[in-house]
């Protein structure tokens, strides 16, 4: 098969996965359809910045471009979490030196074009959207931004074109396809805390904040400027509601009312709330992710989850890391890698799915719940207490290459085991105890 390969999409997993072919000896075309950012620059106010966690450190350490990425990354070790009263609760992600990364979606996309442009054998066309999809005959007709129709044609062809796809949405049109999106009753607003003096950070630096109220929930992530940028999810109808939000004085008094902590530091609260688009949030699913041992799907365009276990990203990187592995493992056979790529990762990607609209639950309404919080503070006492037995369900998702499928069956398993322990007469006055460890022990065995 000639070394040639067509990507469709020239977003983080395209670029990302360009570098990993080009680094393979393979040509690349890439088409996208807006055009070349660094020329027109990131365009903000609709995309939540992004929390890098293990699984795409690896794949970016594969691609040999980790240590590039991490310079201008900010360590969050843990959550703080903001009450009505202004007062403060933190809690530690994983174990001391654990940390997930914010880092600009902006910023990250526009590195991953430069490093994957600095490859000969890589090439961007940008304002080049998919016209056509000839699936039989295995090839694009794409049109350029001067109306140009060109067909462009390669042995592989990947469909990296995020959640709203073209080259998915031609595959749909097969028999057999099977595609589902479901949207949440939630949107979302870019907002932000700008730096203070000298590019100070006004709040707790190393740190993902988190103003949970039920319902509804703002959340801010640190930048390398000193900025923050905040996000507030809030339902499109209702009470609270995006709905509602229709006026200045209806905005500031929301903010009053629920976030008066934030209120004061994002000075530019009205005009940003005004100015940035309310954006949707989508899961999709769907099945096979190939098409003709020539087509695959990853990233958002086979999978896109809500951002509310930080693994969107990280879950299309962790695509390419598996995708490469299987290059290697099975020789370049395509029709047998993308085969096994289509059975082995789909199951991990509705696991992620699910796990992230569990954690939108957790995120919103259980991050202040005593109950919630007891639960923590146990589970980091059995890992510590277990290091080789018992693993924390954020620390498997977050700090673990553990299949994702694995993760949630485990997510399960530990929902018992806390329904016990949280069930035991006096539990949040004393829980370092031998009935505790008693309940654990006999857990454990049951999965023997």
């Amino acid at each position: 098969m000639e070394k040639k390969a067509i990507i469709v999409g020239a977003g983080l997993v395209g670029s990302l996965w360009s570098i990993f072919l080009a680094q393979r000896g393979y040509q690349v075309d890439i088409y996208e359809r807006r055009g070349d950012m660094r020329n027109d620059g990131f365009v903000g106010g609709r995309s939540i910045n992004l929390a890098m966690s293990t699984r795409g450190w690896k794949a970016l350490e594969k691609a040999g471009v980790a240590a590039q990425i991490k310079a201008d990354a900010v360590a969050m070790n843990g959550r703080m979490m903001h009450a009505v009263d202004g007062t403060t609760t933190y809690q530690a992600y994983g174990k001391e030196g654990q940390a997930i990364y914010s880092v600009s979606r902006g910023g990250l996309n526009l590195a991953l074009i430069n490093i994957a442009d600095s490859y000969p054998s890589v090439n961007f066309h940008f304002d080049h959207k998919v016209e056509k999809v000839n699936k039989r005959a295995g090839n694009l007709i794409v049109k350029s931004e001067s109306g140009n129709s060109t067909q462009v044609d390669a042995p592989l062809i990947f469909g990296t074109d995020g959640a709203f796809s073209s080259v998915r949405s031609s595959l749909q049109r097969t028999p057999r396809f099977d595609y589902q999106q479901d949207y949440l009753d939630h949107g979302y607003k870019e907002l932000e805390i700008p730096a203070g003096p000298n590019g100070s950070f006004l709040i707790e630096k190393n740190a993902l904040h988190i103003w949970p109220r039920g319902h509804f929930m703002l959340i801010a992530l640190p930048n390398a400027s000193g900025s923050f940028t905040c996000t507030l999810f809030l339902p499109f109808e209702g009470e609270q509601s995006f709905e509602n939000l229709n006026n200045n004085e209806a905005i500031h008094n929301f903010f009053k009312k629920y976030f008066n902590d934030a209120l004061e530091l994002i000075p530019e609260l009205v005009e940003d709330f005004n100015q940035n688009p309310t954006s949707t949030l989508v899961t999709i699913r769907c099945n096979p992710w190939t098409y003709n041992d020539k087509f695959l799907l990853m990233g958002d365009a086979s999978h896109a989850i809500v951002p509310f276990y930080g693994q969107g990203m990280n879950s299309g990187f962790e695509d390419c890391t598996v995708l490469d592995e299987m290059v290697t493992a099975m020789n370049e056979d395509w029709p047998s890698i993308l085969k096994a790529f289509n059975t082995s990762r789909i199951p991990d990607a509705n696991a992620i799915a699910d796990l992230a609209l569990r954690n939108f639950i957790e995120m919103r309404d259980q991050v202040g719940d005593p109950d919630f919080l007891l639960r923590k503070k146990i589970a980091a006492w059995l890992s510590n207490k277990y290091p080789e037995r018992f693993i924390p369900m954020y620390s498997q998702v977050t700090f673990s290459h553990i299949p994702y499928s694995k993760a949630l069956a485990e997510a399960q398993r530990q929902d018992r085991l806390f329904e016990k322990i949280l069930a035991v007469e006096n539990i949040h006055q004393e829980w370092q105890t031998e009935e505790v460890i008693g309940i654990y022990e006999s857990w454990e065995k049951e999965a023997v």
